[in-house]
């Protein structure tokens, strides 16, 4: 309905609403049919959620045609906000209500005690608004200090002083974040962290729909859709949902880590800001780059020495190809190239981004955060390495080195000198075509290309590699022996400020 023709006054609306203009339905149902709409006609459903398609998507469609409230339960970075959110999608675009009313009240059937004198005073010539389904989402997320007057409300005595009324007089009442949801959706996020008090004030409205205020025999019939989210973690770690609660909610749905490696890249690829193209500068991320970076949680989420309980977020790939795209800026920075291409050199000098995104058990504490996670980047580096070579002859590079051959790059290394400084290795140039990458692509790309092949066969320990800090200031730089295993050496070493240069052999 176009703003012209929506009626303004509840005369006109009562006369849309007799001839079918203007939809009049609950809450739940106005969901329901939309979705059902959606489905007709084969249009995506929550658009920006990707690799729920076949498993949550499908349990949260049932629970909206069965009219359930639902809660989503899944670890961190699991997509459970943003699928509430994008419930909201399935609203109408624009609802009638009461102007200035916090409840949003239906002009035709009003709940509060105000608008009902207001349509008394005012009857068929009160002014109708239109609100927008943005404006029909509340959103809380639960603490232990929420109280019952946040959630419900309660009554305000200045306001009674005032107006000269009693405390019980529902004029008296100062609504809470529920009913001020009214005629929509509430959502309450890390459900478990409400108190236990807190959680049976929401029993009422999920069983009978309405609530009460201070004890006073006021009842607000509230129409809204409530949702949830939890993290199972929670039910042990810090807060439980009571059973009572749990029960009344229609359906339990859990969420899941994307569980191919093409979803996670569809994912990081939607969310990570890597618009970087400034003062002329193109960003060209290679394809194996980004397969590394995914790579990596999928590891981690495997790994002996990570907390399979608290979970691998799906932010830490987003978060560490920012910081990989970030390195590579800085290098061509330094460089003045005008191509920012990453490499996986630069996924090593990314490890803040990966730290600090999971939890580690007593023996990955024993070994530190920064060798659990670089053990974890070897191993994604070598299964990506190995689908990209698979049946490629390496004997001829591995011979080079065998043959006393070694070579020396950094991180902060330009595209020209690296290129320059393999060309001397007998078939590194070649082997890195098996990459994807073409030999005319610009310099700093096939440099990342000939990168990835020297980090792969290191994964694969066709080659050993050893460390060295460049340490700022008149400190010495620390060299460690090229015969001491590459495993031995990553042990002992402490992560120093600079630039790390890597010497392969």
């Amino acid at each position: 309905m176009s703003a012209q023709s929506q009626p303004s006054t509840v005369l006109e609306l009562r006369t849309a609403v007799a001839a079918g203009r203007v939809p009049r339905r609950p809450v739940k149902d106005e969901i329901r049919q939309n979705l059902i709409a959606r489905l007709n006609d084969k249009a995506p459903l929550f658009p920006g959620i990707i690799g729920f398609d076949d498993t949550v998507v499908p349990q949260i469609v049932n629970a909206i045609l069965s009219r359930h409230n639902f809660i989503l339960l899944g670890l961190r970075g699991q997509a459970k906000s943003r699928i509430l959110r994008a419930v909201t999608t399935l609203l109408d675009d624009v609802i009638p209500v009461v102007p200035g009313c916090e409840i949003h009240d239906d002009p035709l059937a009003p709940i509060c005690a105000a608008c009902r004198a207001r349509i008394r005073g005012e009857g068929d010539a009160l002014a109708v608004e239109w609100l927008p389904r943005e404006a029909r989402y509340v959103e809380k997320l639960a603490t232990p200090d929420v109280t019952i007057a946040d959630m419900i409300g309660d009554l305000d005595p200045i306001k009674a002083a005032r107006a000269a009324l009693q405390l019980s007089d529902e004029l008296t009442m100062h609504y809470g974040l529920l009913p001020r949801a009214n005629r929509g959706i509430f959502a309450i996020n890390e459900l478990p962290d409400l108190a236990g008090k807190i959680q049976v004030g929401l029993f009422n409205i999920l069983q009978e729909g309405d609530v009460q205020i201070k004890g006073y025999p006021v009842r607000l019939p509230l129409d809204v859709m409530m949702v949830f989210s939890a993290n199972p973690e929670d039910y042990t770690a810090r807060g439980k949902i009571i059973t009572p609660l749990k029960d009344r909610i229609g359906s339990e749905i859990r969420t899941h880590y994307p569980v191919a490696r093409h979803h996670a890249l569809a994912i990081t690829r939607q969310e990570a800001w890597l618009d970087r193209a400034s003062e002329g500068r193109t960003v060209d991320i290679p394809e194996f780059v980004r397969e590394v970076v995914e790579e990596i949680a999928f590891q981690a989420r495997q790994d002996q020495k990570i907390d399979k309980r608290s979970g691998v977020s799906q932010r830490l790939p987003i978060s560490l190809l920012e910081n990989v795209v970030s390195n590579a800026e800085r290098r061509a920075l330094l460089a003045g190239e005008r191509v920012i291409s990453p490499r996986v050199t630069d996924i090593y000098a990314a490890l803040p981004a990966i730290t600090g995104k999971f939890e580690l058990e007593y023996e990955g504490e024993l070994r530190g955060a920064d060798n659990v996670a670089r053990d974890i980047i070897r191993a994604a580096v070598g299964t990506v390495f190995t689908g990209y070579v698979a049946g490629a002859d390496l004997q001829q590079v591995t011979e080079w080195f065998d043959l006393g051959g070694n070579l020396q790059v950094d991180d902060t290394l330009p595209a020209a000198e690296l290129l320059a400084r393999t060309r001397e290795v007998q078939g590194l140039q070649e082997l890195a075509r098996h990459t994807g990458v073409k030999a005319g692509a610009p310099p700093p790309v096939l440099a990342s290309a000939i990168d990835f092949v020297l980090e792969g066969m290191y994964a694969h320990k066709k080659i050993s590699r050893s460390d060295e800090w460049q340490y700022q200031g008149a400190e010495p730089a620390r060299r460690t022996p090229r015969s001491v295993a590459p495993e031995a050496t990553i042990d002992r070493d402490i992560p120093m400020p600079g630039n790390k240069k890597k010497y392969y052999n």
